[in-house]
C-alpha cells in the first residue's frame, strides 16, 4: 500500500504568550514550544498527548513512529493530510518527572486557544492522556466509538498511534476511527 505523503506541513509558530509560557515546570526543560503543523482552518484537529525528543529537537510535530503510525492509519481511513491540523495537549515535551496534572492544567488554555481560533468541525483526541483530560478521566475504551462534544465541537476518541506499534491490532480500529471522521467531513 502507498502512504499518503504527512509533510513536514508548514509548522505554525506559538503566540508569543506561550512561547514565554512559564505556568509549569517544563518551562526550564524545553528547547522549544510546539504550536502545531497543517493547515490551519482544516476541518480535523488531530490532538496527541505531547512531543517527544525529534518533535523538540527539529521543531516540528509527528516525526517519528508516531508519524508513520497516524499517517498509515489516515490513509487506511481514507482522511486527507489536507484536511487536518495536528496538535499536542502539552506544547512542550517533558524530557524529566514532572507534574502531570499541573502541566495538563497550565497547557489546557493554550489548546483551548487553538480550537477557538481555528474552529476545526471535528476534533480526534488521539490516546488516554488527551481523552481523560478534555472528558473528565474518562479513558478511549470507554468514549471510543460515541458521539461526544467538546467546547462544543463534535468529537471523536481513539487510541493513540504509537498504541498500535505495540499492539497492532489497534491500528484497524484507529483507522477505523478516522474513516468515521473522513465520512463526518463528507457529509457536511
Amino acid at each position: 500500500m502507498k502512504l499518503a505523503v504527512i509533510s513536514p506541513w508548514p509548522e505554525l509558530t506559538a503566540p508569543v504568550e506561550a512561547r514565554e509560557c512559564a505556568r509549569c515546570g517544563l518551562a526550564g526543560q524545553r528547547k522549544r514550544v510546539i504550536w502545531g503543523e497543517g493547515t490551519p482552518g482544516a476541518p480535523v484537529m488531530i490532538i496527541l498527548d505531547n512531543p517527544g525528543a525529534r518533535e523538540d529537537k527539529e521543531g516540528r510535530p509527528f516525526v517519528c513512529g508516531t508519524r508513520l503510525a497516524l499517517r498509515e492509519a489516515m490513509e487506511r481511513g481514507g482522511l486527507r493530510p489536507e484536511d487536518v491540523f495536528l496538535t499536542f495537549l502539552l506544547k512542550c515535551r517533558p524530557i524529566r518527572s514532572y507534574d502531570r496534572e499541573s502541566s495538563r492544567s497550565a497547557c489546557l488554555p493554550y489548546l483551548k486557544e487553538q480550537i477557538m481560533d481555528m474552529r476545526p468541525r471535528l476534533l480526534v483526541c488521539m490516546g488516554n492522556v488527551v481523552t481523560g483530560t478534555l472528558f473528565s478521566g474518562h479513558e478511549v475504551k470507554d468514549l471510543r466509538g460515541r458521539r461526544l462534544a467538546y467546547e462544543n465541537l463534535p468529537a471523536l476518541a481513539t487510541y493513540h498511534p504509537l498504541a498500535a506499534r505495540r499492539r497492532p491490532n489497534l491500528l484497524k480500529l484507529i483507522a477505523s476511527d478516522l474513516a468515521d471522521a473522513a465520512e463526518y467531513l463528507k457529509r457536511g
